[in-house]
């Protein structure tokens, strides 16, 4: 297992310096500018009191006059160094900012995963071991309804139902705590931070709960049709011990596979609802990064969701061999 994963740490090099190359190319050569953002400042005379020297300045000063593969290769240099460089918004560095909001993006999204497969795992099961009947109609027919609505709108209604105004103040509109949190002890801060969270992580949660109960449906359903499964059954057991200890643990591969693959997902919908409700995590960050065209907090983010989405498929190939014995590490 040790080369195994030796192996595939290994792999992560080439696949990150392609992943790199490809978003390096599509931010830096995205319309806009930050040139243009920087010395177009709101409230400035127009540009006809913009010199070309100026702007010849400011792409000197933020590295834009060099030609783009001496760009890559001089981010790359640094970010062997771990020096992602500085924001051109505030001039911060980049890897400073991101460790202030990765840590929130990280909680929102672990808490989604972990509803997701908490909840989608036993409607599968439900679905697959009560096909076509009235139930397994109804649950289909509404994870089909969730897996089309786009987040951001739903995120809109349940901001316009549950947040106050002319309907049910149920929930905060916007951020992590309430103002005086810090005031609070370590049970009630939680319960505070808990109630902030249950919009967001609902919005983030439907959209793959619905996709993976049904990968879980669909496994399941292969899995029962094995011989070893009407085995079981002839010996006797259980419908309960045939479905639970025999068939569900083979069934979790594909489920398994999703891992690598949700994590990006989220992250990406985390830079919508993230900006919605006002939360301070790195998808807001994002959303502004690319508003404001700064390219090497953008480049950042993208690296770090990367590195991240390639750790999630390592933990998936490992987790191939927890659940399936017959996969070997080699």
């Amino acid at each position: 297992m040790r080369t195994y994963l030796i192996r595939r740490l290994l792999l992560v090099i080439p696949t990150f310096l392609g992943i790199s190359i490809i978003t390096f190319l599509i931010v830096q050569m995205a319309p806009g500018s930050p040139i243009f953002l920087k010395v177009h400042k709101p409230g400035s005379a127009g540009g006809s009191a913009i010199t070309q020297e100026a702007i010849e300045q400011t792409k000197k000063l933020y590295g834009l006059d060099k030609p783009l593969p001496v760009r890559y290769v001089l981010w790359l240099g640094k970010l062997a160094t771990l020096d992602f460089g500085n924001s051109y918004k505030d001039h911060r560095p980049v890897l400073e900012k991101i460790g202030e909001t990765l840590p929130i993006t990280i909680q929102l999204n672990l808490i989604s995963i972990l509803l997701i497969y908490l909840i989608a795992i036993p409607i599968g099961v439900y679905s697959a071991t009560h096909q076509h009947s009235p139930g397994d109609t109804l649950i289909t027919l509404i994870l089909f309804v969730l897996y089309s609505l786009p987040s951001f709108w739903v995120a809109m209604l349940l901001m316009y139902y549950f947040c106050g105004g002319a309907h049910w103040n149920w929930f905060p509109a916007a951020g992590m705590n309430s103002y005086d949190a810090r005031t609070l002890a370590w049970w009630p801060w939680l319960l505070d931070r808990g109630w902030h969270l249950v919009l967001p992580v609902v919005c983030l949660s439907y959209n793959g709960l619905a996709s993976l109960s049904r990968y879980a449906r669909a496994g399941l359903i292969e899995t029962v049709r094995q011989d070893y499964v009407r085995t079981a059954r002839a010996y006797g057991f259980s419908e309960r011990t045939v479905i639970y200890k025999y068939a569900l643990r083979n069934s979790l591969i594909p489920i398994i596979t999703i891992l690598g693959a949700l994590i990006p997902t989220l992250i990406g919908g985390s830079v919508i609802i993230e900006s919605i409700f006002s939360i301070p995590g790195m998808g807001k960050l994002a959303f502004e990064a690319i508003l404001s065209r700064d390219y090497p907090l953008v480049m950042g983010i993208l690296s770090i969701t990367a590195l991240l989405t390639l750790l999630g498929l390592i933990l998936s190939d490992i987790l191939y061999a927890l659940v399936d014995p017959r996969i070997k590490f080699s």
